[in-house]
């Protein structure tokens, strides 16, 4: 394919890229929480979880987006419902006032602790309130989701559910200039293993590890990169971005949800503490 030719769109959600499971926990009378649902990876979780019956709350600061991610499940027709909650997750009462919000709607069982934000450049260099702002909204803010939710799952029928963090590539090792980032999902890892810790076995906790994914933040970078260092789209995919992997494609915002899906699902009840890594051959490659 010429570089021309290469198309760096975020894919559309469409009905067919999602994973479906029959599962006992997915109905409407059970809530799953999803952050960062205006767009990415968060909008494509909130949509598959609304499209496997799940009532879905979604919380991201931007109201247009969540508008839009609303307005693509009611093209679905999907099973589930969804209700936007514009959220600043730096702030605590607004954390507090999503959990509210959602274990009003039913059962709360699932949260997925998706947004996330990134800043290039190097320790010496880092802008501290930068360093800030990405740890309230990528770390502290995920305790304080799993602080607030899990009396709610634990005071539902029979404690069943689940909190899902979303790592990376990144939470596995360590590369130039993304300090914050790197320290965050490092973060996330203990975490996760705190609440799988205290869930006694029926509220779980894991998270999700991958490498770049085709989201419209993504595309913005792939451009902006290439510009500055003289590089075609195409040579910023697969030597700078895909060059460790094995695997020479970009996930999708839907593949990763899928994933999600799979952890919050009965099938994965074992799933606890752990972490789902779909990397394409970063981690456990390196050459």
């Amino acid at each position: 394919m010429s570089e021309a030719e290469m198309d760096l769109t975020a894919p559309e959600l469409t009905p067919d890229d999602f994973l479906y499971i029959d599962d006992p926990y997915f109905s409407r009378d059970n809530v799953a929480i999803v952050t960062g649902a205006a767009s990415g990876i968060g909008r494509a979780t909130a949509v598959s979880l609304a499209a496997n019956g799940l009532t879905v709350v979604g919380a991201d600061i931007d109201e247009d987006g969540l508008e839009a991610t609303g307005d693509r499940i009611q093209s679905f027709d999907a099973d589930g419902a969804f209700h936007g909650v514009e959220t600043d997750l730096t702030d605590d009462d607004d954390v507090e006032a999503v959990v509210e919000a959602a274990a009003e709607e039913g059962s709360l069982r699932f949260v997925a602790n998706i947004a996330g934000m990134q800043h290039i450049a190097s320790i010496a260099e880092f802008p501290m309130e930068k360093y800030d702002l990405l740890l309230d909204i990528m770390l502290r803010s995920p305790f304080k989701m799993a602080q607030a939710a899990m009396p709610h799952i634990e005071d539902t029928d029979d404690g069943v559910g689940a909190i899902a963090n979303m790592s990376s590539v990144h939470g596995h090792y360590a590369t130039k200039d993304k300090p914050a980032y790197i320290t965050a999902k490092h973060g996330l890892t203990g975490l996760t293993r705190a609440i799988a810790a205290e869930g006694e076995g029926t509220l779980r906790g894991f998270s999700v590890s991958v490498g770049y994914v085709l989201t419209p933040l993504m595309v913005n970078q792939i451009e902006d990169t290439a510009e500055e260092r003289g590089l075609s789209k195409r040579e910023v995919i697969e030597d700078v971005m895909l060059g460790q992997a094995r695997t020479k494609e970009m996930m999708t915002p839907a593949e990763v949800a899928n994933l999600l899906i799979f952890g919050f699902s009965s099938h994965a009840k074992h799933l606890s503490g752990g972490d789902l890594l779909f990397d394409g051959g970063y981690v456990n490659t390196y050459e």
